[in-house]
């Protein structure tokens, strides 16, 4: 991966862009309550500055998720992405996505991974 050229960072989460996707990842142990799910929402659509883009979401570092937070999520966390590549690894945030993915039904082309290489091939489909 080259290195990214713009990049962003708040207390929880950190953002950049790199070949025409916006990668989002979550801190360690971020405990996501709806204040912290709008904070990152309105500074992550500021970075994109009104481009719409395919956004690779790093969910490992999400200790919590709580359901307000779930829910703004749905509808407004995928403001300007194209489609969204959920990426975790330990059964909590793997658990997290899932239900995300099947009660709070997003409104752009959203899909869950394990293996990075295979999130970044199915967003290329986006750029």
């Amino acid at each position: 991966m080259s290195a990214p050229h713009e990049a962003f960072e708040n207390q929880n989460a950190r953002f950049w862009i790199d070949n025409g996707i916006l990668f989002f990842e979550y801190k360690a142990h971020t405990a996501l309550d709806l204040e912290v799910a709008m904070r990152v929402v309105a500074d992550r659509i500021a970075f994109q500055n009104e481009r719409l883009l395919p956004v690779f979401c790093d969910t490992r570092g999400i200790a919590s998720i709580d359901k307000a937070a779930r829910d703004y999520l749905a509808k407004s966390g995928s403001l300007l992405a194209k489609a969204v590549a959920l990426i975790g690894s330990e059964n909590v945030s793997m658990t997290m996505s899932t239900f995300y993915l099947e009660i709070s039904k997003p409104s752009v082309p959203t899909r869950i991974f394990t293996v990075e290489q295979e999130a970044l091939d199915y967003l290329m489909d986006f750029v």
